[in-house]
């Protein structure tokens, strides 16, 4: 049994209206330094070991992420 993330983040180029509220709201907090925030996805899942990064890929492209908007990162941890 393997623990595999899914890390799911906007594309550059898209406008990510909760990152800039929350960078908004820093300044209003008085936090100074950030520059930008981008608000994405965090996914876990248990897999069996027999499940392949192909699968996996597919797992987050088709289910997990919108591939027009979103780019994805596949992270097997022992």
């Amino acid at each position: 049994m393997a623990r595999v993330v899914v890390d799911v983040m906007p594309k550059p180029e898209i406008l990510d209206p909760q990152g800039q509220a929350v960078a908004g709201a820093l300044g209003r907090l008085g936090i100074a330094g950030v520059t930008d925030v981008r608000q994405g996805k965090h996914f876990e899942l248990d897999v069996d070991d027999s499940v392949d990064y192909e699968t996996l890929h597919r797992i987050a492209g088709q289910l997990l992420a919108n591939p027009v908007i979103e780019d994805w990162v596949v992270t097997r941890t022992p």
